[in-house]
């Protein structure tokens, strides 16, 4: 006879469960996102890339990366045990986790488009999977040394989203940027081949999110569950509301590249005060993630010179940034705007510089043992030819891209073409 406790150890379990299949869900929304923001001649490339980011890191995770993560602590910095799941009975979490931990290496995949050997691409989510990612995870959500400053991520704007972002920006600065994209001080657009698809995308990342916020709570509680899932949903709904807006105001139109990234900058913001924040200020969490969102892009596309196809950094990185120290503002229980001081913004703001260290020091000094010993990306060749054609064979449409790739700028140069706010601005002259 099923008792009350077991009743709602059940109920826990399906919600559990339910959330992990929402978080899966997540990778075919980066896929079509990535694909979409791309060029055709790339999107099998790019469909492999997120097949086996899922693959490799889910088995990785079950191999090492959940013990390093979960295992008892070694002085707050590492986990010992628990590694091939020995020792464990909590196999639902693992599996929730897992697909996470997939999440945080998946970021990289959409910067590094275009022009990254898939072996490469392999070793880097090995990387990320079984050591890098876990470790700051165990940091915050194991009880490690942040987690006994204080720190606070319900569900990931650090420990996933700016440790995915993070890796792709030091991926970014070895792999250099597409063929074509600057001359001198000018940014050229590569327009992606199918905004469609790439909003579908933004769709399934905003349904799977639900998932990936709601059932963090890791139980099914009908008091925090409701909240969660409003905060959720308010805070991307003003994240597109601001971001549109913004682009119409500065560009004269609304920007729908950047408006669907707003929604994703969105997501992103309040991920880790999902459980912390009010609905109200979630609202606000959102609006200023949007513009973060907007002027992040350009910043880093035209000032920094970084090639980034998706604009996963400034989703990723700047938005995970300011998500994180936003629950040291607007958090109910321990938010600077709510009476409680500096100090958890000061805790907030320590994380983020430790897992910003952190990633820079292991996946850089990774990347630079690697690039000694052959190059991550593919020639200059291979990357005009496609990446479809050079790593698979085979094309994802039926025609096909010039072999020779030489006018990447030639459809952004037709009259009454809206491809972006970079082909926009391209349009009217030099980016400066």
């Amino acid at each position: 006879m099923s008792t009350i406790e077991s009743l709602e150890t059940s109920i826990n379990l399906v919600w559990v469960m339910l959330g992990t299949f929402l978080v899966f869900i997540m990778h075919p929304g980066f896929t079509l996102v990535e694909s979409g923001f791309t060029r055709s001649k790339n999107a099998l490339n790019i469909i492999m890339k997120n097949f086996l980011t899922i693959s490799v890191g889910a088995l990785v995770y079950y191999l090492v990366g959940f013990g390093v993560m979960f295992g008892d602590t070694v002085g707050g910095w590492f986990g010992k045990n628990g590694f091939l799941l020995s020792g464990r009975t909590d196999i639902d979490f693992f599996v929730f986790q897992a697909v996470f931990c997939a999440t945080a290496a998946t970021i990289i995949s959409g910067a590094v488009a275009e022009r990254i050997k898939l072996g490469s691409y392999v070793l880097i989510t090995l990387a990320m999977t079984s050591f890098i990612y876990p470790v700051i995870g165990h940091w915050i959500w194991n009880g490690g040394w942040l987690a006994e400053l204080g720190f606070t991520d319900f569900a990931g704007s650090t420990v996933v989203h700016l440790t995915g972002a993070v890796g792709a920006l030091i991926s970014v600065i070895y792999l250099g940027p597409r063929l074509g994209k600057y001359a001198g001080n000018k940014v050229n657009a590569i327009p992606g081949h199918n905004i469609p698809l790439g909003a579908v995308g933004v769709f399934l990342l905003w349904f799977g999110w639900f998932g990936f916020n709601g059932a963090s709570t890791l139980a099914a509680d009908p008091e925090l569950v409701p909240s969660v899932i409003a905060t959720t949903l308010l805070s991307t709904s003003a994240a597109l509301v601001s971001s549109s807006l913004y682009t119409k105001l500065r560009y004269g139109k609304v920007d729908v590249s950047l408006s669907l990234n707003g929604v994703l900058g969105g997501l992103v913001g309040i991920t880790a005060g999902a459980a912390d924040i009010s609905i109200g200020g979630s609202i606000i969490v959102g609006l200023i993630s949007g513009l973060v969102l907007v002027l992040g892009v350009p910043f880093i596309e035209s000032t920094l010179k970084l090639d980034d196809p998706v604009g996963a950094i400034a989703v990723h990185g700047l938005c995970g940034i300011w998500g994180t120290l936003a629950v040291g503002l607007f958090s109910t229980s321990t938010g600077l705007f709510y009476g409680e001081g500096f100090r958890q913004l000061g805790i907030q703001a320590l994380g983020v510089l430790s897992a910003i260290v952190w990633v820079t020091i292991t996946l850089g000094l990774f990347l630079f043992i690697v690039t000694r010993f052959a190059s991550i990306r593919v020639s200059e060749q291979e990357e005009l030819a496609g990446l479809d054609y050079t790593e698979h064979g085979a094309s994802a449409y039926e025609w096909k891209d010039s072999l020779l790739d030489q006018g990447i700028q030639s459809q952004a140069d037709k009259p009454g073409y809206a491809g972006g706010y970079l082909a926009d601005r391209l349009n009217r002259g030099t980016i400066q």
